[in-house]
């Protein structure tokens, strides 16, 4: 589901709260069919949010940063694993240099990296094509793509064209 409005319209609102950050003011956000604050940390463990900011510490190189990441959520990856991700984002020869001289795309795509070493069902993505370029925005729809083929979810924002093939996107319109 593509969610759209113009800037302010409650579009990052929305998905903080619909990933449990920020409490509805009236009405409840259900998954599996119970509150999500009535969830444990299982609800989270099967989310990915990704929001405007890249959530990426500069000193550290792409490697660290994708291994940090995976243990803050409870699982280890191999350099094997993270260096495979970050090849398939079009990092190949940056895994080892620090975030920090990477380009504004770049860096999207070491955060964008995190999709592709989780096995969260539900994706919530904010302006998930910020600073890339033409190819990565031809790869996050394919990613998406193979996502939903797997059974996966995906809510995103985005002010730029998303057509995933072979899939009908939702589209909610905040005003």
């Amino acid at each position: 589901m593509q969610v759209q409005g113009a800037n302010g319209s409650g579009k990052t609102t929305l998905l903080r709260t619909l990933c449990g950050f920020v409490r509805p003011v009236q009405g409840s956000v259900h998954w599996c069919g119970q509150d999500i604050g009535e969830w444990d940390d299982d609800f989270h463990a099967g989310m990915c949010y990704l929001g405007h900011l890249n959530a990426i510490k500069d000193e550290l190189s792409a490697l660290e940063n994708l291994q940090m990441s995976a243990g803050l959520a409870g699982y280890t990856l191999s350099e094997r694993q993270v260096v495979a991700a970050l090849r398939r984002m079009g990092l190949q020869r940056r895994e080892h240099l620090p975030v920090r001289v990477l380009s504004q795309g770049q860096r999207r795509r070491v955060a964008l990296a995190r999709l592709l070493v989780g096995d969260a069902p539900l994706w919530i993505l904010d302006e998930p094509l910020t600073a890339l370029d033409v190819g990565a925005v031809g790869l996050m729809q394919e990613l998406i793509g193979e996502h939903l083929s797997k059974g996966g979810m995906a809510i995103f924002t985005t002010h730029q064209p998303l057509q995933v093939a072979g899939v009908e996107t939702r589209q909610l319109t905040l005003s």
